[in-house]
């Protein structure tokens, strides 16, 4: 029997009798995510000023290096030794050099040349080499001998800039008074909009920053921008095939593989009293660590599903945890000790919507923020660069 009652396609073509029907669920699909900044957490302090500076010290170094391409009469007999640095040692040091068993004994100290005893308690001299690293393993005083000169080291003060975020946002008058779908207040959903851009920038700017060459505290004519980490890290910068990763570590290639990874971690924990906790890389970066374990991984008949990720990465020199951030470049790999950064808001400067005055029919604001970057010892933390892409 035919349908014989008023059907939805007798309307018209503009349906005018029908209600619109429209989901109240709006869709946003552009990357918003903050995973370092998230992993870092919310600072316990606030910047107090637009350049914040902070205070580092180290212990007197330990480690010296020789500066002697030629020896006289050879490297196995060799008495005078010159250094790089000759303020690092003192008559009494025992110095074992870097991959060998013997022992040597300062004897004299002259600017930058060591006058030592080779061979120092029985132990077999060995040849020595330009850029040998020695070692101090300690020294001696003699009894009841006048107390030598003080020797300390001066506190160092770093610095970085404060970058301001801002976005404006405007609503006129009739679209906060109109019912609109999916939003019940339209200077609302715009606040929280530009507070996720603001957010996905600093995060950006957090890894990639970099400050002006000159004027970096800003003028009329000069933004103020802040170092992010890549710009902040000078000590420890691996570059696969192109050091200073120390040799026999598998790093004849430039493909980030679990030899290349393990080794830059070792050298940072040489130079450092500080353990990586904290591995950023970008996608193709994170594929990578996840392929450590690909052919180790062991899957029964009845298993469904297949794992391949790698979450957090044990050696040891410290647990890391291995996040995402879709904001570090292909070729690069973040080792960092979560422990010695901050990102810190201006005091009263975290994200916070100001008024502004309007001079219509709107209703204007601005979303604003002032955040710096505090990175303290940056040779506790390393990049791994020039990576495959």
């Amino acid at each position: 029997m035919p349908f014989t009652g008023k059907a939805t396609y007798a309307a018209g073509a503009t349906l005018p009798e029908i209600a619109e029907d429209v989901s109240d669920i709006i869709g946003i699909i552009s990357p918003f995510e903050t995973p370092l900044l998230d992993h870092l957490g919310d600072p316990r302090r606030s910047a107090r000023s637009t350049i914040h500076e902070w205070i580092e010290d180290a212990l007197l170094p330990n480690r010296g290096v020789i500066d002697q391409s030629t020896f006289t009469p050879d490297a196995l007999t060799e008495t005078t030794i010159t250094v790089d640095d000759g303020a690092i040692f003192q008559v009494g040091d025992q110095l074992k050099p870097d991959g060998s068993a013997e022992i040597l004994f300062v004897t004299d100290v002259s600017t930058n040349d060591l006058t030592v005893v080779r061979g120092y308690g029985s132990t077999t001299p060995e040849a020595l080499a330009d850029n040998q690293s020695l070692l101090i393993v300690g020294n001696a005083l003699l009894e009841g001998a006048d107390a030598a000169a003080a020797r300390f080291t001066n506190r160092a003060r770093k610095q970085n800039y404060t970058q301001i975020f801002g976005a404006t946002v405007e609503v006129s008058g009739s679209q906060l008074a109109v019912d609109s779908i999916g939003v019940e207040d339209e200077l609302d959903y715009q606040k929280q909009e530009r507070l996720r851009e603001l957010l996905r920038d600093l995060e950006n700017t957090v890894i990639n920053g970099v400050a002006p060459a000159a004027d970096q505290q800003g003028n009329s004519t000069t933004r103020r921008t802040m170092n992010g980490v890549l710009a902040s890290l000078t000590t420890n910068t691996f570059i696969p095939n192109n050091g200073p990763i120390p040799p026999g570590d598998g790093l004849s290639e430039d493909m980030l593989n679990e030899d290349v990874l393990n080794a830059a971690i070792r050298a940072i924990w040489e130079n450092a009293s500080s353990s990586v906790d904290t591995i950023v890389v970008s996608g193709l970066q994170k594929r990578r660590i996840n392929g450590f374990a690909s052919d180790k991984r062991g899957f029964a008949p009845s298993d469904t599903r297949f794992s391949d990720l790698v979450s957090v990465y044990e050696s040891d020199f410290g647990v890391a945890r291995v996040i995402l951030s879709r904001w570090v470049p292909a070729d690069t790999a973040l080792l960092l000790d979560s422990s010695r950064i901050d990102v810190l808001p201006l005091a009263g400067r975290s994200f916070q919507f100001k008024r502004l005055a309007s001079q219509g029919d709107r209703e204007t604001g601005q979303m604003i923020g002032e955040y710096t970057l505090e990175l303290r010892n940056e040779n506790a933390h390393g990049v791994i660069t020039n990576l495959a892409v």
